[in-house]
């Protein structure tokens, strides 16, 4: 054991220790998953700059195409390899292990990678554009399959490559107790993650062999049914991900503790019972499916998963401002929030993230998940703006947070430019929030989902949106741009501190194990109680936003009731 403990490199400003195979798995993930944003993140300028009907900047075919591959690289690609990366951190690393089969570990990174680039170059030859839904039977070249059959072969490999992990730390009595939070979170995504991706192998496979010929025909309700139980689940990953990466980062910025550690965990569990069924917003407005089947799935049993959101959703900041007051920031209910650090880029894009989630993505998606509201957006712009509320401002900004602590702790470069790193968290969450904003107004007006001209130009029966539709798209427009300018400053903060940021001291390696810093000891690897509840700020908190999600359901309904009009 000596010669393997040896592999361990102690971060000299966290203590964090990193296990040799580990770390260079963590950023060689994080860096593949950086590629795939910028990748994506430049198709989805030109997209913007199309679905910006006063702009209108490619044609038809090239848009189609780059929506394909904008929604793989952004939603599959960045999201996986950056979750793939913070699995073995909160294993290896917070738990002070080795990491279990590197070799395994390697081949899973290397299929991924292949997969990855297969996908991004039949799609731009023009083989492949099948959206990101791939739907039969509109058929993909039998590469595109391929690769996303590899890449999420490479994935499941990451999340074995994880439990292993959690099996050898236990083992060889890493830690004390039960595993944190932090990690039990990633526990959580890694075991939807399996389910997910093993969905997806049911229905990508005989896709396969249909698009070579093997197989005659795919049902297509068939086919999406089992579709969305990997297409809508691998979001229910990132979720689970970045509600870790939540914890994590109140842990690291505020020294704070879960206010109960009990009852986050239960709603980790909630997650994993009940995500998944979410999925089935997709299909509400298919004749093919039961009524039942449909109200079971998106409101009984979903609600449950709903409620887990919003435990963590009040656990987090609860903590912090638990914290916070035993700082010494009393006075009033929000003092501790007013004197939290916002010019710090790991707190301020970790709270953007979190409200912008909650108000934006969640009530929104709650929305969606009722069979009869559904029809009033099915399929249109809306849809999009949901998704982009929960993936872009929930999971992609809480990614971007974690990475300001893992470019000194990690790579051992100090961040460039910090004042430009400041501001990005405010740039992106914020563009993308009215950006979020606008693509709902524009679809609840009926604005179409995929549709490259809304104008329906030389079409023998043409339609026009009212006024207040294109002013929505206007604004989508700006605020876009405000997001991209976000995303364009992050990618450079991030690769300019890898590429030519001040070294810093890389720490020794060393067969001991480390002792955690402050404040990152305090929850990173230790475990929070059941003090009772004194964050009456967080409350109030809570309070608004249910008023929010009241009032914005029952508008809905309201505005339900106006179009089916009775005679």
């Amino acid at each position: 054991m000596a010669n393997v403990a040896a592999l361990f490199r102690v971060c000299p400003r966290t203590g964090l220790q990193y296990h040799r195979s580990a770390e260079a798995l963590i950023k060689l993930n994080a860096v593949a998953g950086v590629v795939s944003l910028l990748v994506g993140g430049i198709l989805a300028l030109l997209i913007l700059l199309t679905r910006w009907q006063a702009i209108h900047l490619i044609d038809a075919e090239n848009f189609y195409m780059f929506l394909t591959v904008h929604g793989l690289d952004m939603l599959a690609f960045w999201i996986i390899f950056f979750e793939i990366a913070v699995l073995y951190f909160c294993s290896s690393t917070l738990l002070k292990s080795r990491l279990a089969t590197p070799g395994m570990a390697w081949a899973g990174f290397a299929l991924m990678v292949a997969g990855a680039v297969l996908v991004n170059v039949i799609v731009f030859m023009g083989e492949a554009t099948v959206m990101f839904t791939s739907y039969v039977p509109l058929p993909g070249h039998p590469v595109f399959y391929l690769g996303l059959i590899l890449f999420a072969v490479g994935a499941l490999i990451g999340c074995f490559v994880f439990l292993g992990t959690l099996v050898v730390a236990k083992a060889e009595q890493t830690y004390e107790g039960s595993i944190p939070l932090v990690t039990f979170g990633a526990l959580t995504a890694c075991i939807i993650a399996i389910f997910t991706i093993a969905s997806g192998a049911i229905i990508l496979i005989p896709t396969l062999l249909w698009s070579v010929g093997y197989i005659k025909s795919i049902d297509p309700l068939m086919y999406r049914t089992i579709w969305w139980a990997f297409g809508h689940s691998s979001q229910q990953i990132n979720v689970s991900a970045h509600v870790a990466v939540w914890y994590a980062i109140a842990a690291i910025a505020f020294g704070a503790k879960p206010m109960s550690e009990r009852v986050s965990r239960v709603a980790f569990l909630l997650y994993i019972l009940f995500l998944q069924l979410a999925s089935a917003h997709h299909l509400l407005a298919d004749p093919g499916l039961s009524t039942e089947w449909k109200i079971f799935n998106t409101s009984y049993a979903m609600y449950l998963a709903v409620l887990a959101s919003m435990v963590h959703g009040l656990t987090v900041p609860g903590s912090i401002e638990v914290a916070q007051r035993a700082k010494g920031y009393t006075k009033g209910l929000f003092e501790w929030i007013r004197k939290a650090p916002w010019s710090n880029p790991v707190f301020s894009g970790m709270f953007i993230s979190l409200v912008g989630f909650g108000f934006l993505g969640g009530i929104s998606g709650v929305m969606m998940g009722t069979e009869q509201l559904n029809m009033l957006i099915h399929n249109t712009i809306y849809v999009p703006g949901h998704f982009h509320a929960t993936v872009v401002i929930g999971t992609t900004l809480a990614f971007m947070s974690l990475t300001y602590f893992l470019i000194p702790s990690l790579f051992n470069r100090e961040v460039i430019n910090p004042g430009l790193a400041r501001w990005q968290p405010y740039l992106f969450g914020l563009g993308m929030a009215a950006f979020c904003l606008a693509m709902m107004g524009a679809g609840t007006l009926g604005v179409p989902r995929r549709h490259w001209d809304i104008t329906f130009a030389g079409a023998s029966m043409p339609y026009e949106f009212p006024g207040t539709a294109w002013l929505m798209l206007g604004i989508m427009g700006v605020a876009g741009l405000v997001a991209v300018i976000g995303g364009i400053i992050y990618i450079y903060v991030t690769v300019g501190s890898l590429l030519w940021g001040k070294r810093l001291d890389v720490g020794a390696y060393s067969p001991k194990r480390s002792v955690l810093r402050m404040p990152v000891a305090t929850a990173l690897t230790g475990h929070g109680g059941a003090a009772g509840f004194a964050a009456p700020g967080t409350f109030v908190f809570a309070m608004v936003f249910l008023t929010a999600f009241v009032l914005y359901y029952f508008v809905n309904w309201k505005y339900l009731s106006t179009v089916w009009g009775m005679s």
